[in-house]
Order: C-alpha cells, then sequence, then structure tokens
C-alpha cells in the first residue's frame, strides 16, 4: 500500500482491516489480534483526499442567523506549496456525556475511502491524545491533552469513520521555562511539544463545547 510508505506506518493495512472488520461487526468483543486471517476483511483500492468539511449548528455573529457553520479540516502534505498540514479535531466518543468528557481529541494524518460490497467508508488515520486530568487546567480554563502512547512507546494511530469527527480543535503547546528555539516552526509543534491546551477560545463554538459540564 503505497499510503502506508507515505505515512511510515508499515502497519496502516492492519489498521485498515480492523477498522473494517468493526464497521461489520460493531457487536463482536473479540481483540483484533485474536481474529483469525480468513475472518479479516480486506480492500485493495482507496482514495486519498486532503480535507473534508464538517457542517454543524453553532449559532453566534460568524454563523449568521441560521447558525450553521462550515468549516475545512485538512490533511496534506504540502500546504499552499510550503510544509506539511495536519489538523486537530475532535472525535465523538461517548455521546451520553457532556462537553470534552464525551470528545477526544485526534490529529489527522491522512484522509481516505474505500468501497467494500458496494458500499463507501469515509476514513481517517488519525493520532490520539489523552486527557490530562478529568477537569480543566485551573489557571487557564482550557483541558489540557497530550499523545497517547502505546505499550511500546510508540504514539497510537487508528482508523476512524469520518462521521465520528465533531469539528476542528486548535491545541496550543504547553511552553516549559526553557526558550523555544528558532529552528522550531509551527507546524514542527505537534512533534516537538509534549503536552497542549484545548483552545475553547478560537470561537463561540468551541467556547460552548469546551464549557459544557
Amino acid at each position: 500500500m503505497e499510503l502506508a510508505k507515505e505515512l511510515s506506518l508499515p502497519h496502516l493495512p492492519t489498521l485498515v482491516e480492523e477498522f473494517l472488520f468493526q464497521q461489520l461487526n460493531p457487536d463482536d468483543e473479540r481483540n483484533f489480534g485474536d481474529v483469525p486471517i480468513y475472518e479479516r476483511p480486506t480492500c485493495n483500492k482507496i482514495t486519498v483526499v486532503n480535507s473534508v468539511a464538517a457542517l454543524f449548528y453553532a449559532p453566534s455573529d460568524i454563523s449568521g442567523i441560521g447558525g450553521m457553520r462550515r468549516e475545512y479540516i485538512r490533511s496534506c502534505h504540502s500546504w499552499q506549496n510550503g510544509p506539511p498540514r495536519y489538523d486537530c479535531a475532535f472525535v465523538n466518543t461517548d455521546p451520553g456525556l457532556n462537553g470534552m468528557l464525551g470528545l477526544d481529541i485526534v490529529r489527522v494524518l491522512t484522509f481516505f475511502s474505500f468501497v467494500f460490497h458496494d458500499k463507501r467508508y469515509p476514513c481517517a488515520v488519525v493520532q490520539w491524545f489523552d486527557r490530562v486530568g478529568d477537569e480543566p487546567d485551573a489557571d487557564t480554563g482550557m483541558w489540557i491533552v497530550r499523545p497517547t502512547s502505546t505499550r511500546d512507546h510508540r504514539r497510537a494511530i487508528s482508523v476512524i469513520h469520518v462521521d465520528t469527527i465533531y469539528r476542528a480543535a486548535h491545541l496550543i503547546p504547553l511552553y516549559g521555562t526553557q526558550f523555544v528555539s528558532r529552528n522550531i516552526k509551527p507546524h514542527h509543534s505537534y512533534d516537538i511539544f509534549t503536552a497542549f491546551y484545548v483552545n475553547k477560545f478560537v470561537d463561540h463554538h468551541a467556547y460552548s463545547i469546551l464549557s459544557a459540564t
């Protein structure tokens, strides 16, 4: 799979198989590693896109009277002939909880889709973030997140359905006491820093959902 080479993710085909298996067998509670090879569905051709549009209800001055807002979440190796851009987003992980407790933060590495048995599956390859604590930071009022690590100390990556993506998220690095090198550019931030504030002040809608309890 060429996409696996581009992302330096040799296990991407397995991640896609796991995603598709979960889509087809939502009630199967087995660990995917325990699923026999002959039960794992495969796809042969994928289509990569550089962005998706999120449409959501957000009454505010920006969104106008109707309250609907459209924003683009981008993931591409070169943005406007410059450095790469891999946006972050909110993902619905527990609809029964309010605000940030029912959401998780991901960084989108790529968007793609494929067809299996005449049904198209729009997907995203994402890196996950963990919440630090069960409530926002006392000083700033913003939630803090950090990259999720696997048992072998790698960043947790998986394939998700784009329907689980709520909207874009803006993260602010949690700076330390040392000077930041001039060689660090904005597009390096997610790879250099180890913790981030989830910016609830970026717009009215973000403030609303991140202040919900």
